[in-house]
């Protein structure tokens, strides 16, 4: 297993190293999204035009074990490790008008998004609940626990991390324009970025550059959605199980499978309840918190290392116009729903 393993950790490490460039330190795209180019790029690359001495590299050629342990297990493990992030006070503060904002704004964009994309834009089921549940709830994290949940493809993977990926970097440059337009409180503005950008960095640059209070607002707010991907995981893994059935066992060509109960999703919400009771020592909270964002980055990369272009081009240009129409629900009904349930 530990040809796939160096693999993912040295495209992993390649990509936190890009992150960190002057130029792209203060973008907000997270180390996991290069990590993810990284892989698709070397993954795609046929080993029979390599030099033969780089061709017979032992972790490129017995590389798949390895990858399968980190898109499966490095990924749960990095999930479980995210919930550090979150207290059970933080959610509290806030009241419980922002959970009902989240929980409107995560239920319309699902319920929009999987019916315009299988129905109108006549996508498979896969691409458009991965699609519509990254732009829901909390990005590439919420991509890969519901891939983990319906066991979709990894093409279908990576197009949904894809979206994320193009219209959250767009929020991050348009929300700053638009707060002058709103005539919203900055900690107003605040909770309508924490309830509508797709990403958890893409928000902190969202928020930043609006000021403390909307930062501190829209990271409180952003992480309650993260929260909400529990029970999303626990009814989406239900509800295509009865789907599956209904197909006469067939989805996307492939025989359906008994539920998959999200285990590391108890494990997350198990860390929000530790960080809210227990205080770390420092060096160790820290520690923990990087080989959560580590486990990811490696799942990350193994996605890519998985992922073959010809089977992203074969989904086409639809799975980005479904994101485009969730980025435009999340901009303007988002903020109707902030300014009718906060204002």
């Amino acid at each position: 297993m530990w040809q796939g393993l160096l693999l993912c950790a040295l495209v992993s490490l390649a990509g936190i190293a890009a992150a960190a460039l002057p130029g792209l330190a203060d973008s907000g795209v997270s180390p996991l999204v290069f990590a993810l180019l990284m892989g698709l790029v070397l993954g795609n690359i046929p080993l029979d035009r390599l030099p033969g001495h780089l061709s017979r590299l032992p972790f490129l050629e017995g590389a798949g074990p390895g990858l399968a342990f980190a898109t499966r297990w490095l990924l749960r493990g990095g999930i479980v490790l995210f919930g550090l992030s979150l207290t059970l006070e933080q959610v509290i503060a806030l009241g419980p008008r922002i959970l009902l904002l989240d929980l409107l704004v995560i239920s319309s964009v699902l319920v929009i998004g999987y019916q315009l994309g299988t129905r109108w834009l006549g996508l498979d089921r896969e691409t458009a609940l991965l699609t519509s549940a990254g732009s829901a709830i909390c990005g590439a994290a919420a991509v890969l626990a519901t891939e983990t949940t319906i066991r979709a493809r990894p093409a279908a993977t990576a197009m949904a991390v894809a979206t994320v990926v193009l219209f959250g970097t767009l929020a991050m440059l348009v929300y700053p324009l638009l707060y002058p337009l709103t005539g919203m409180p900055e900690g107003l503005f605040g909770i309508y970025i924490g309830a509508t950008v797709h990403e958890v960095a893409q928000v902190v640059a969202a928020g930043d550059a609006i000021g403390p209070d909307a930062l501190a607002n829209a990271v409180i707010v952003k992480l309650v959605r993260v929260m909400m991907l529990v029970p999303f995981l626990l009814i989406v893994g239900r509800w295509w199980l009865s789907r599956t059935a209904e197909d006469g066992g067939e989805n996307a060509g492939r025989p359906a499978r008994g539920m998959t109960i999200p285990w590391f999703a108890f494990g997350f919400v198990g860390m929000v309840i530790f960080n809210s009771l227990v205080t770390l020592p420092a060096a160790l909270y820290q520690g923990l918190v990087v080989t959560g964002q580590m486990a990811l980055t490696m799942a990350m990369a193994a996605l890519g290392l998985n992922t073959r272009l010809a089977s992203l081009k074969a989904l086409g240009v639809k799975p980005l116009i479904l994101a485009l129409c969730l980025f435009t629900l999340l901009v303007l009904g988002g903020g109707l729903a902030s300014l009718a349930l906060m204002g």
